[in-house]
C-alpha cells in the first residue's frame, strides 16, 4: 500500500513512521560509504604507493566499494552524455552525419587507447592527487558504458510513432517539454536495460582502468580490477574465487538497490491501452512509498524537477526536425555543410597518411586490410550465432515479467563476469588438444558482448504493448506467422541497437581475444585484433594507429551498409503500425 503524503497534515508529514526507521539506516549507510570513498580520492598520489594492493580477502570490501563508486560515477557521466549526444544526433540531420559515424568510431577504439591519450590530461588537472588518476579510471569505464546507452536512446528517439508526435504537437508542447514528456518516457524502458548492460559490461574493463601506466610510471588504484590483475599475474586461483564471490555480492546489491527499483518505476511508461497481467515490483520502491518523512523530504525535489521539465522554454531542439518534415531543406546550406565535412575529412586523412606512411609501406597496409577481413568474418558469424540463441530466449524472458524479474540478476552476473578469466582455460584446452587458434579463439570475441543482444531484446519484449499481444491471441496468430508479423517487427529496433553495440564491442574485444596468454604460453589468431595487440606491446604508434584506422573503417562501413538501413527500416515499420 502506498502512503499519500499530500493528504496528511504538516505535523503528520514530518513525523516518521515505522517504515522510515527501516529506510533511514540504509540511506545513512549509503551516504557514509560514499563519503568514505570520495574522501580517499582527495589523498596525495603518494598514498597509492604507500598502500600497496594485496591479495588479503579482508581488503576486498573496501576495494569493491571503490570500484562500485567509480562505475556509478561513470554511469552518471554516460547518462548525461547520452541525453545530449543522442538528442542532437536524432534531431539534426546535419549533426547526424558527424555524430553517428563518430560514435561508430568511438566504440571501436580500444579502452587502452583512450587511457594512453587521456591519463596525462586528467593527472595534470590534479597534480599530486589521487583525483587525477581516479578521473582517468572513471573516463576509461565511461568509454565502456556510454556508447550502447547512446545508441539505445538514439534508436528510441528515431522510432517514436507518428501518432504520439502528432499528439505532442496538438498540445503545443515546446521542444523542451516534448523531450521530457514524450521522448524520455518513451525511451526509458530500453535505456534502463542498456544501463544494466553498461554497468555489467564495465566489469570487463576495470582491470585496465584501475592499473594505469603513464610513461615509465605505473599507477594502481585500489579496486576489484587491480586485485584481479594481481591474482592473475600471481596465478592465485583462490584470490580469483574471492573476486567472483565479491562480484556476485556487488551485482546483487546494485540490482536490488538501483536497477530493480528503476525497472519497477519504468513499467508505467509502457506504451499500451490495456492493463498488463503482471507488473515488475521492487521491495525497496514499495518500502520508500510507505515512508512518511522520507517522502516529505523528497517532495520538494520532485516539485522542482516537474517545474523544470514543464517550463515553456523558447529553445526548441525539435524545431529543425519539424521544419525538415514540413518544408524543403535549404540546399545551399546542405552543400556548404557537406563541403566543410569533406574538407575536414581530407585534411585529417592527409595528416594521418603522412604520419603512418613514414613507417608503413603500402604492401603492409594491404596485409592489414586482409587481417581486417578475417576479423570481420569472425564478428559476422558470431553475431549471427548469438542472435539465433539470444533473440528467442530474450523474447521468452521479456514477455514473462515474473521470469524476467528472476533472470535479471543472473543475466547481469553473466554479463558482468570478466570474460578474460576464461582465457587461461581456452589456452590450456587449445594446447592440450592441439586446436587451431584461428577457430577456437574466435568465441572469446563474443563472450562479453553477446549480452547486448539479450538485454536489448528483453527490453523490446517488455516494452511490447500488451494490447498487441491480446490482438494476436484473439486472431489466433501463432507459430512462425506470430514471429514474422507481430513479435519481430515489435522488437526489431531494440535488436538492431543490441546488434550494433555487440558488433562494435566484438571488434574491440578482438584485440584481447585474438592474442591470449597464460604464463609463458601465448596463442595468436590471424586477425586485426592480434595485429593491434602485437604492436601495442611493442609501442609502435604508426602501426597502432594504422590498425585502429582500419578497424574504424570496417566498423563504420559495416554500420553504414547494414545496421543503418536496418534502423531506417525499423523506423518505417514501427511508424507504419
Amino acid at each position: 500500500m502506498t502512503l499519500n503524503v499530500h493528504a496528511l497534515p504538516l505535523s503528520k508529514r514530518l513525523t516518521p513512521n515505522r517504515w522510515d526507521f527501516l529506510v533511514f539506516p540504509l540511506v545513512i549507510g549509503i551516504i557514509a560509504f560514499s563519503g568514505l570513498g570520495v574522501k580517499d580520492t582527495l589523498a596525495p598520489l603518494s598514498s597509492l604507493t604507500a598502500n600497496i594492493i594485496t591479495l588479503d580477502p579482508a581488503n576486498l570490501p573496501e576495494y569493491a566499494l571503490r570500484t562500485t563508486l567509480r562505475m556509478l560515477a561513470a554511469m552518471v557521466a554516460s547518462l548525461v552524455f547520452t541525453l545530449i549526444y543522442a538528442t542532437v544526433a536524432a534531431k539534426s540531420k546535419r549533426a547526424e552525419k558527424i555524430l553517428i559515424p563518430a560514435l561508430d568510431v568511438l566504440q571501436s577504439v580500444p579502452v587502452l587507447g583512450y587511457i594512453s591519450f587521456t591519463v596525462t590530461f586528467f593527472i595534470a588537472l590534479f597534480p599530486g592527487r589521487v583525483m587525477g588518476a581516479e578521473l582517468a579510471a572513471i573516463f576509461a569505464i565511461f568509454t565502456s558504458q556510454a556508447w550502447n546507452m547512446t545508441f539505445s536512446f538514439y534508436q528510441s528517439l528515431t522510432t517514436i510513432p507518428d501518432d504520439l508526435q502528432e499528439v505532442s504537437r496538438s498540445f503545443h508542447l515546446s521542444g523542451w517539454q516534448r523531450f521530457w514528456k514524450l521522448e524520455v518516457p518513451f525511451a526509458i524502458p530500453g535505456l534502463i536495460w542498456n544501463m544494466m548492460m553498461s554497468m555489467s559490461g564495465g566489469w570487463f574493463f576495470v582491470v585496465a582502468a584501475e592499473a594505469i601506466t603513464v610513461g615509465n610510471k605505473s599507477i594502481t588504484l585500489p579496486g576489484v580490477g587491480s586485485y584481479l590483475a594481481l591474482a592473475i599475474s600471481e596465478h592465485n586461483l583462490g584470490a580469483v574465487g574471492w573476486v567472483i564471490v565479491v562480484m556476485t555480492a556487488v551485482i546483487i546489491c546494485y540490482d536490488q538497490l538501483l536497477f530493480r527499483p528503476l525497472v519497477a518505476w519504468a513499467d508505467k511508461f509502457r506504451m499500451e491501452n490495456t492493463t498488463a497481467q503482471f507488473s515488475p515490483s521492487s521491495w525497496l520502491l514499495n518500502l520508500i512509498q510507505r515512508t512518511r518523512l522520507i517522502q516529505a523530504i523528497l517532495l520538494p525535489f520532485g516539485y522542482l524537477f516537474r517545474r523544470v521539465i514543464t517550463a515553456p522554454m523558447r529553445f526548441n531542439p525539435g524545431k529543425s526536425s519539424n521544419r525538415k518534415l514540413n518544408q524543403p531543406p535549404d540546399r545551399r546550406v546542405d552543400i556548404a555543410w557537406n563541403t566543410a565535412l569533406g574538407v575536414l575529412a581530407i585534411w585529417v586523412m592527409w595528416r594521418v597518411i603522412a604520419f603512418v606512411g613514414a613507417e608503413v609501406s603500402l604492401g603492409e597496409v594491404g596485409q592489414v586490410l586482409v587481417l581486417g577481413v578475417y576479423t570481420l568474418l569472425r564478428v559476422m558469424l558470431l553475431i549471427v550465432i548469438a542472435s539465433l540463441i539470444w533473440v528467442p530466449l530474450g523474447v521468452l524472458i521479456g514477455l514473462r515479467p515474473r521470469l524476467a524479474e528472476k533472470i535479471q540478476p543472473l543475466a547481469q552476473f553473466l554479463a558482468a563476469f570478466p570474460a578474460n578469466l576464461l582465457f587461461p582455460v581456452f589456452v590450456i584446452m587449445i594446447v592440450r588438444f592441439n586446436g587451431n587458434p584461428d577457430i577456437w579463439l574466435s568465441p572469446l570475441i563474443v563472450l562479453g558482448t553477446q549480452w547486448y543482444i539479450l538485454f536489448n531484446v528483453i527490453a523490446g519484449a517488455m516494452a511490447y504493448p500488451n494490447d498487441y499481444r491480446e490482438v494476436s491471441a484473439n486472431f489466433k496468430i501463432r507459430g512462425w506467422q506470430w514471429w514474422r508479423k507481430a513479435m519481430l517487427p515489435g522488437i526489431f529496433p531494440y535488436y538492431v541497437t543490441g546488434a550494433i553495440t555487440a558488433s562494435g564491442g566484438a571488434w574491440n574485444a578482438s584485440i584481447v581475444s585474438e592474442s591470449v596468454s597464460w604464463g609463458d604460453t601465448k596463442l595468436n589468431a590471424h586477425g586485426l585484433g592480434s595485429y593491434i595487440a602485437q604492436y601495442t606491446a611493442a609501442g609502435d604508434f604508426p602501426r597502432i594507429i594504422l590498425g585502429i584506422i582500419v578497424m574504424s573503417f570496417f566498423v563504420v562501413m559495416f554500420n553504414r551498409l547494414l545496421w543503418r538501413p536496418m534502423y531506417h527500416y525499423a523506423n518505417n515499420k514501427l511508424n507504419a503500425t
